[in-house]
């Protein structure tokens, strides 16, 4: 009775179909050229002033150096060593509009802290897919991006 129930047992088991193997192969190609670029930011006023034997103002005037006046100094005691530093920054003036021409600003303002970038050049730039091989890129100018891919995926029994 065991063997009838061993041999019966063979033919419920299912076998393997090749409709599971599965086959993908995806291509693709991405091209680019970076857009001209303007990042700029505004720097605030600034004023500092150092030393050592020196006292504000000379005769009748008493008056610190600032952003926007001139200040009065003078050796406190004289016929001794002094040193004397000033530094003055002056803020940027605010632009309140642009002009633009074709989308683009025609003449970007160009504050104190500024970071420019050229737009790229697309030169030869180029890419295909091909149905029998691998994709290609062909290079650009400076400034362009390339990428060709291909990806295989095989699954079994998925």
């Amino acid at each position: 009775m065991k063997r009838l129930a061993l041999i019966f047992s063979l033919f419920l088991t299912t076998p393997a179909f090749a409709g599971e193997i599965t086959n993908k192969i995806t291509d693709s190609v991405q091209l680019g050229v970076q857009g001209a670029a303007v990042q700029s930011t505004r720097i605030g006023a600034s004023y500092s002033v150092s030393g050592s034997n020196i006292k504000v103002g000379s005769g009748n005037s008493d008056t610190f150096g600032g952003v926007n006046r001139t200040g009065t100094y003078d050796i406190n005691t004289s016929g001794q060593a002094f040193s004397f530093s000033e530094t003055k920054n002056a803020s940027d003036t605010a632009v309140t509009s642009q002009s633009w021409s074709a989308g683009a600003i025609a003449s970007p303002n160009l504050y104190g802290d500024s970071v420019t970038q050229l737009a790229g050049d697309k030169g030869t730039l180029a890419g295909s897919l091909s149905g029998t091989g691998v994709p290609t890129v062909t290079a650009g100018g400076p400034g362009s991006t390339a990428t060709a891919q291909r990806t295989v995926e095989l699954s079994v029994f998925k």
